[in-house]
């Protein structure tokens, strides 16, 4: 597989030792992008559905520079703060990026009749197949995180041994790759406020898809909706066939295929995230697999990693996706 790489210690800033701290600054810390304007793209991933992508070419859209291709967590988007601060890390680095939307993000609603998620891994691959066969690039990298994470893992472990010659590299922050485990941790306590970040925002897309499709979608009769599991329970496993949030979540969770991933792959988690358990990463193995580079620093919060380093370092894990990727590249 090659040498693992020389990653930098995780410094964190002084003042979010904690772990709250630490997740909830990430979210509301200002930050402006050096990026040029995007081109819109549409990627068929299924007969019925596309996602949307901002794409950043480099000049001249060569077909041998690397591509990063970007996926967002629940409930977030292509603009999301963490996915502009690895797009420009990874363009000023000379990178082509690709921000995806996940299906129904990004205002894209009307762009497919289903729901997304977190075992979609088929859209993602059909968007590398785009890519690689149909576009020509020929070194091809995805990152995500959270949710996000889990697909391209799931994507990746599915390959098994055979993934696309294009694919050259993984990276991985906090993954949610045992969703059952995540969902648990989100009904504790001190977790009340993502719980209610994440329903609140699940049920307002669920309401615009059912004015849009109100032949799919009912717009009641599911009662109170007050967790995560909750809404997986009433509204994800049905839609998507599945007998609850419990089949749904051992079917889509990475942890069943992370064995199987052979692709170079860099996999960042914090000890202290607050609702992605580290323990479901040593439940998982995922340190045996000699394809993946794991590295788990004591804090971080959950896809925060704010360190105490100014500049292009402030934010560690979006420096380390790119480094990880520039050092793959041929």
């Amino acid at each position: 597989m090659g040498e693992k790489q020389l990653i930098p210690d995780f410094e964190p800033h002084p003042l979010m030792r904690n772990c709250h701290a630490m997740t909830i600054a990430a979210v509301y810390w200002r930050r402006s992008f050096a990026l040029p304007r995007p081109e819109a793209r549409l990627f068929r991933v299924a007969e019925d559905s596309q996602l949307l992508a901002a794409c950043h070419w480099q000049e001249g859209r060569r077909k041998d520079v690397p591509l990063l291709a970007i996926v967002h967590g629940l409930e977030g988007s292509c603009d999301s703060n963490y996915v502009l601060g690895i797009a420009e890390k990874a363009y000023q680095c000379g990178f082509h990026v690709v921000r995806l939307n996940q299906r129904n993000c990004g205002d894209s609603e009307k762009l497919t009749p289903t729901l997304y998620n977190s075992g979609m891994s088929a859209d993602y691959r059909a968007v590398l197949e785009e890519l690689a066969d149909g576009d020509g690039f020929t070194q091809i990298f995805f990152a995500g995180y959270s949710m996000g994470g889990n697909l391209i893992t799931k994507m990746a472990g599915e390959y098994g041994d055979a993934p696309p010659r294009a694919l050259r590299g993984i990276c991985a922050i906090c993954p949610a790759m045992d969703l059952a485990s995540c969902a648990d941790a989100l009904n504790k306590r001190e977790n009340y406020f993502y719980q209610r970040h994440f329903v609140k925002g699940l049920m307002a897309r669920y309401a615009r898809k059912a004015a849009l499709f109100p032949k799919i979608y009912s717009g009641d009769g599911f009662g109170k909706i007050r967790s995560v599991r909750g809404f997986d329970d009433a509204i994800t496993a049905p839609c998507f066939g599945y007998r609850d949030a419990q089949e749904y979540y051992e079917t889509a969770s990475a942890r069943r295929v992370v064995g199987n991933v052979r692709v170079p792959m860099l996999m960042i988690t914090a000890q202290d995230d607050p609702f992605v358990p580290y323990e479901s990463f040593l439940a998982a193995l995922v340190a045996d697999n000699p394809a993946i580079q794991f590295v788990a620093p004591e804090h971080g919060g959950h896809c925060s990693f704010i360190s105490k380093h100014p500049g292009r370092e402030r934010f560690w894990a979006e420096a380390r996706v790119v480094d990880f990727c520039d050092g793959l590249r041929v």
